[in-house]
């Protein structure tokens, strides 16, 4: 992994457009997808490229405007385990690599999580809220800056199964709401097909 490959990337400005606002979350998305970009040699123009995300925070953002994977694409791929890691896997040369953050957010750059705190206790005054604002866009540009790639994350190759590329499935009607339901996602009620909403989930736990 080398910080000065030469590899062309979409600039930070159109993560900011898309996502509404700059923060240390899009910077880190931003620098994720960036390695991917370089040591993958590829952005998803259509499913060569795919994404495997486990959290749903800021950086997610980033990760779709520069990598080009989406979840409307089926190879943006979103596992709810609340962790800074992110897998990219190239169809084509059959090459997978996983990025995840070395250490906590805040560990990077303290004087950005007092200033937080403060600027969102209930008793926060309006200089600390600017003050805030002032720490986030400094740490922001710290991490599109400053920080090297391999103090930011543990970049490592590996082998993983590559998921189906996406289908289009049958949508059927839900027996309960009338509602048009893709078949993969219903279930069996009373002999009858459901949706998940609809669905009442036997249980007793």
């Amino acid at each position: 992994m080398e910080d000065d490959k030469n590899c062309e990337i979409i600039p930070f400005s159109e993560v900011t457009k898309f996502h509404g606002h700059s923060c240390p979350g899009t910077a880190i998305g931003y620098r994720a997808a960036e390695i991917a970009i370089c040591e993958l040699s590829s952005r998803a123009e259509d499913e060569e490229l795919v994404a495997i995300v486990e959290n749903d925070s800021c950086s997610v953002d980033a990760i779709q405007v520069v990598t080009g994977c989406t979840m409307g694409k089926g190879n943006l791929i979103f596992k709810d385990h609340g962790k800074q890691v992110y897998t990219f896997l190239n169809r084509k040369t059959g090459k997978a690599m996983r990025i995840s953050l070395k250490n906590n957010i805040d560990e990077f750059d303290p004087e950005f999580s007092k200033a937080r705190e403060k600027a969102f206790s209930p008793s926060a005054t309006q200089t600390e809220k600017d003050e805030f604002q002032k720490a986030k866009d400094a740490f922001t540009e710290k991490i599109l800056s400053d920080i090297p790639a391999q103090d930011l994350f543990k970049v490592e190759s590996v082998e993983v199964e590559f998921p189906e590329e996406a289908r289009i499935f049958k949508s059927i009607y839900c027996a309960k709401c009338g509602e048009p339901v893709a078949e993969h996602r219903a279930r069996v009620e009373n002999g009858e097909m459901v949706c998940l909403p609809c669905f009442n989930e036997y249980s007793r736990t």
